[in-house]
């Protein structure tokens, strides 16, 4: 067991630490980053708006240097103690233990054999920190009256995370102990190093996380000084950034839901122990257990005394990796990239498109993705580019003419094509965009790997890299298929091969196939970020976003090809840990969440 007191906050003019700071020149520091994060920035200068927010937020951090709560000694040594804590609170007390795995940082090790399926690991409810239990603290009162605390859970519990740590009587003291100090996410980059990712299709989503994040913490400082149900929190006089990068990371790498104790509905919670997993490729291993009121995970396969124990933490893009858990996974089969495409509202056969699509359960404009994997393309994805590539005449039949009911079924399906003239465009189109995408970037593939063999690099410079460099190889992927199906259907039509025809007795098979479902059973992934779907039509790997919408900016196809910009959705919150950063740990099929790699 190590030593027990070993919270402390450092004091100014300690450990190289600023001058005191009058409240009053604070404040104004504070004021001017929430009116700065508060405005939008214009189309284009986004790079531009996160260089001035960093600057704000460094001036703000130089003037609260040494003011952060700090724990003595390495995290290692608190590791005892959490072990002996989740024995002591009814969790598991042999079979594993935390150890360094290296690159891949510390992790469960099996102490002795584990056989697949074996439940090897529960957490109760009395361990977990949850949004109930922080209603139920020192944080309840201010919670009771305050929107944003009420509307994102995820910000409470990261309030309740601090207000425990700051807390050497915490009841979860020994989980707090044991986590990093420090996150590797983009929230811990340097700027040079967030740079890397400019023109990639994960830098919006960096920025708007910074931004985001610098928002939140201007907004609740001044919550903090002018609430009356502030005044009895522990982090009145001590709230620095650096103490709310920290305990937002520590939440977006570690939420999951768990339903409440009567199972009516599901809350957010940090789950002690079970977090210390490392992800590997596999199916969802951990469920919630009602009847005995704790979280229970099994064996993801045979593990062998003195191996790594892993879970999977779902089907997550590098990108969701990178950004929310702050590692790459250089294995990933669900890597994919989004694609955003709409018909335009300007072209002639707008209304006849969007009704046809319509009738498939997809909008006129959405976020699709391509895949690593073959094909690149999903259902979805297929049908809507089937749509968009469509004639007049085919148009009609698919609205009016014999079996167009049954037809709008077959429209993701790669057996029964519109016609051949339709596919050759329809992959053209892929071939050409993947191309265009590919011309965005300031580097090429090849001199990302040669940038990968420096043995100089910082770690978060190889996350940005290696996260470029998988974006731009499944865009290769996407064009060179693209290359070949177009190939492929011009020789279809050359030779005057006969189309495949649709039959009714088909509707069984489409309905019946996982590869073939109607395309009104849409996934997920496939609908603009924040859009609304009926809950039914929920993918078990993609949830709905949990605290509103993002800002967010569609690229509208014309038919020949050509962008134009259009705003999709304009609706923006406090919330930094956005775009699905948590799974459900659900009650029948088990369900993981995306934590960080230790």
């Amino acid at each position: 067991m190590g030593k027990k007191s070993r919270v402390k906050t450092q004091k100014s003019g300690s450990g190289g630490a600023s001058a005191a700071v009058s409240p009053k020149e604070m404040m104004n520091l504070i004021s001017e980053l929430l009116q700065k994060c508060s405005s939008a920035a214009s189309s284009g200068k986004e790079w531009e708006e996160y260089v001035q927010i960093r600057g704000l937020v460094e001036k703000i951090r130089k003037k609260q240097k040494g003011l952060s709560v700090v724990f003595d000694g390495s995290r290692e040594e608190y590791f005892s103690d959490l072990m002996a804590w989740a024995q002591e609170n009814g969790g598991p007390s042999e079979g594993f233990c935390v150890s360094d795995f290296g690159s891949e940082g510390y992790g469960l090790k099996a102490t002795r054999d584990i056989k697949a399926e074996e439940l090897f690991l529960w957490v109760p409810r009395k361990m977990l920190m949850t949004v109930e239990s922080a209603q139920n603290s020192v944080l309840g009162p201010l919670h009771s009256q305050d929107r944003i605390l009420q509307a994102m859970e995820n910000v409470t519990l990261a309030f309740h995370l601090l207000c425990e740590r700051a807390d050497p009587s915490s009841p979860w003291m020994p989980y707090i102990h044991s986590l990093p100090q420090e996150y590797d996410t983009p929230l811990y980059f340097q700027q040079e190093e967030v740079q890397l990712l400019l023109g990639t299709q994960a830098i919006q989503d960096v920025l708007s996380q910074y931004k985001n994040t610098a928002r939140q913490y201007a907004y609740f400082y001044k919550l903090l000084q002018t609430h009356p149900a502030a005044s009895k929190l522990p982090l009145k006089d001590s709230f620095t950034f650096d103490d709310y990068r920290w305990a937002v990371s520590s939440v977006m790498t570690r939420q999951n839901q768990i339903p409440t104790e009567d199972g009516g509905r599901l809350i957010l919670a940090l789950i002690p122990l079970w977090d210390m997993c490392n992800h590997t490729n596999g199916l969802i291993t951990t469920g919630y257990n009602l009847e005995d009121d704790r979280c229970e995970c099994v064996a993801l396969q045979d593990y062998k005394e003195n191996e790594q124990i892993y879970i999977f933490y779902g089907t997550r893009s590098n990108a969701e990796f990178v950004i929310h858990n702050g590692f790459f996974f250089q294995d990933n089969a669900h890597d994919r990239v989004k694609i955003k495409l709409g018909v335009s509202k300007s072209e002639r056969l707008f209304a006849m498109k969007a009704e046809v699509l319509s009738r498939a359960g997809i909008p006129a404009s959405s976020t699709f993705a391509l895949h690593c994997n073959e094909p690149p393309i999903s259902a979805q994805l297929l049908a809507f580019l089937r749509v968009f590539c469509m004639t007049e005449e085919e148009l009609k039949d698919y609205l009016l003419g014999e079996g167009a009911v049954g037809k709008i079924f077959t429209l993701g399906n790669s057996e029964f094509p519109v016609s051949w003239d339709n596919e050759i465009k329809l992959w053209t189109f892929l071939e050409t965009r993947a191309a265009l995408l590919l011309k965005t970037y300031k580097t090429t593939s090849e001199e990302d790997r040669s940038l990968l063999e420096k043995p100089d690099l910082s770690l978060h410079s190889r996350l940005a890299i290696q996260l470029r460099l998988a974006e731009k190889q499944i865009l290769e992927r996407a064009l060179a298929s693209g290359r070949a199906k177009r190939l492929h259907f011009e020789k279809k039509l050359e030779e005057d091969a006969p189309l495949p025809r649709y039959e009714e007795s088909d509707i069984a098979l489409l309905e019946n196939s996982q590869s073939k479902l109607p395309i009104i059973l849409r996934q997920l992934e496939e609908v603009e970020e924040g859009q609304e779907v009926p809950e039914e039509e929920e993918e078990e790997e993609h949830s709905l976003l949990l605290n509103g919408q993002k800002e967010a900016y569609g690229v509208k196809e014309e038919a020949n090809g050509e962008e134009t910009q259009e705003e999709v959705r304009g609706d923006v919150d406090l919330d930094s840990m956005e775009k699905g950063q948590r799974e459900s740990v659900e009650l029948t099929a088990s369900r993981t969440e995306d934590k960080t790699e230790e």
